[in-house]
C-alpha cells in the first residue's frame, strides 16, 4: 500500500487528475467542536491509517487552530509511533490543497515515506499561490503599503496579490494583465471564485502565465479569513506533470536520518523532526 496522505479538512481535497492517484484520507476528528470527537477519535483514525498503510502523512495548514495542532501531536505521542509525519504547510488554503494533491500523486511512486514527507517543503517552493481581492485592509499575510491600504477603501478597488513564493501586491485597473511574476515553467492553474468574478484570473492572468490548463474548484471556507476578505478569487498554479515532479524530487540528494533511520531530503526528518547533523557527523546513528 502507498503511504497515506491525510488532510484535516474536506476542503483540502482536490479531485484526482487521473484514476491512479489515491484519494486523500480526511480526518473527521479535525472538525471543530463536538463534530470532531476529540483526542480519542483522532487516535482511532490515525491508528487505523497506520495499520492499513504503514506510514501516514497528515497535511495541515500552518495557520490551523492551535488546539488542532496540539491534538495531532498528542495523538502521535500517545501512539508512540514514528510512522506518522505531521506536515504543516505555510500556504494559502487553495495552495495547501494543491500541495496535498501533488503528494498524493507522488505516493504511488517508488519514494520511501521519509522522502515523500520531506518533499513537501521542496514542492511548496514551486507553487504560486495568490488571489484577486476586493480589499487589502485586513490582509496580514502579505506586506501592504500605506498607499495600497488607503486605496483599499475606495469603491470598486481590486488588487492582485501573490503570497507565495514571493509576496507581491498590485492595484488593478481595467482588464489588463495583473503583472504578477509568472512561474518559469508550465503550470496547471486551479481557480476558486468567491465574491469576485474569476474572469481576470482565468483570462488575463492565465494568458500571461502561459497556463496549460485551468481547473475551477470550490473556494475553501478558510480562504476568507486567510486573505482578510470574502470578496476574492483565489488561485494556485503548480507543475501538472507527475513525471516532472518525480524528476524534481529524485534529483535531490538523499540522506539517512540519524535518529529514526528513514531516508530524507533537505535538512530535517519529517517523521521524527530530527535535524540533519553537520557533514562530518553524518552516517553515525
Amino acid at each position: 500500500m502507498p503511504t497515506a496522505v491525510a488532510v484535516t479538512s474536506p476542503e483540502l481535497v482536490l479531485p484526482s487528475p487521473d484514476r491512479h492517484t489515491p484519494p486523500a484520507a480526511i480526518l473527521q476528528s479535525a472538525e471543530p467542536g463536538e463534530r470532531g470527537g476529540g483526542l480519542d477519535r483522532t487516535l482511532a483514525e490515525i491508528h487505523t491509517l497506520v495499520e492499513q498503510h504503514g506510514h501516514v502523512l497528515v497535511v495541515h495548514p500552518a495557520a490551523a487552530p492551535p488546539a488542532l495542532v496540539h491534538r495531532l501531536h498528542a495523538a502521535r505521542a500517545a501512539l508512540e509511533t514514528d510512522r506518522l509525519a505531521l506536515v504543516g504547510v505555510d500556504l494559502p488554503p487553495l495552495g495547501t490543497a494543491l500541495l496535498a494533491l501533488q503528494l498524493r500523486q507522488l505516493s504511488i511512486c517508488d519514494f520511501s515515506p521519509g522522502v515523500l514527507a520531506s518533499a513537501a517543503r521542496l514542492l511548496a517552493h514551486y507553487l504560486h499561490a495568490g488571489a484577486v481581492l476586493g480589499s487589502v485592509a485586513r490582509l496580514d499575510q502579505v506586506p501592504v503599503g500605506l498607499k495600497a491600504h488607503a486605496k483599499s477603501w475606495l469603491p470598486g478597488s481590486q488588487f492582485a496579490v501573490l503570497a507565495r513564493p514571493e509576496p507581491q501586491l498590485v492595484r488593478l485597473s481595467g482588464d489588463q494583465d495583473p503583472g504578477l511574476k509568472a512561474p518559469g515553467f508550465p503550470t496547471r492553474l486551479v481557480v476558486a471564485e468567491g465574491g469576485l468574478p474569476a474572469e481576470r484570473v482565468t483570462g488575463a492572468l492565465a494568458r500571461a502565465w502561459h497556463v496549460r490548463e485551468v481547473t475551477p474548484t470550490k473556494l475553501p471556507a478558510a480562504s476568507a479569513d486567510w486573505w482578510g476578505t470574502s470578496k476574492l478569487t483565489e488561485f494556485a498554479a503548480a507543475i501538472p506533470d507527475i513525471s516532472v515532479l518525480y524528476q524534481l524530487v529524485s534529483s535531490v540528494r538523499r540522506e539517512e536520518c540519524h535518529w529514526c533511520g528513514l531516508e530524507l531530503i533537505g535538512d530535517r526528518c519529517a517523521f521524527c523532526a530530527a535535524p540533519l547533523p553537520p557533514p562530518g557527523e553524518r552516517g553515525r546513528r
